[in-house]
């Protein structure tokens, strides 16, 4: 993928998650892996319901970026997937309050089992499984939080997505479009596990 077909792919996303309200104001960050090797990402502080090219900046795997513009503060946590797995070629980070609401949870993971939207993940053929979604303390030393995040998918695995607690979501995929899918599925299953909370206290 060149730099071009990256900026139309991550502004098409951006838009789509800012209009069903998953990146308010101008939370949210998202990424995609270049040909070259390079990543493109979105540039800090922008309203991503307004995104252009422009706000789309190239930087090398190393972190660098190129030219003057200030890539999304959270750029480490990006650069983590793609050290990590070749196989992870786009990067979604979304607020919605469904997903803040989910990483508020005392266990420090969310677990969903036997439901069929799962096999909108990859590489799951079957309702018949489970899912963990873990979820790491805030920090805003990005580094510190990486490592974190790293350490953790070296002992338990590297998952399909985890939850910053009080702030949000980050997926990945082998593109843009099945990021997407999974942003979407995510998103589903956190309003069913809300929505399935707020029964259970009705009832009681």
């Amino acid at each position: 993928m060149n730099l071009e077909d990256a900026q139309t792919g991550l502004i098409a996303v951006a838009h789509e998650a800012h209009a069903r309200g998953w990146v308010p104001a101008t939370s949210g960050n998202f990424s995609a892996r270049l040909a070259s090797g390079d990543i493109a990402i979105t540039v800090s502080g922008k309203d991503k319901g307004k995104l252009a090219p422009e706000d789309i900046v190239r930087m090398s795997a190393a972190g660098t970026a190129h030219g003057r513009l200030k890539p999304s503060a959270e750029t480490l946590l990006h650069l983590q997937l793609y050290d990590r797995d070749t196989r992870i070629n786009a990067v979604v980070h979304t607020h919605s309050v469904n997903a803040t609401v989910a990483s508020q949870s005392s266990s420090g993971r969310i677990c969903f089992a036997n439901l069929e939207i799962l096999k909108a993940f990859s590489g799951i053929k079957t309702h018949a499984t489970s899912i963990v979604i873990p979820i790491f303390e805030n920090n805003q030393d990005i580094e510190v939080l990486a490592n974190e995040v790293e350490r953790y998918m070296t002992t338990h695995g590297q998952g399909i997505a985890y939850l910053i607690a009080g702030h949000g979501l980050y997926t990945w995929g082998a593109d843009i479009n099945e990021s997407m899918r999974h942003l979407e599925a995510l998103e589903y299953l956190f309003d069913y596990d809300r929505l399935s909370h707020s029964g259970a206290a009705e009832n009681e």
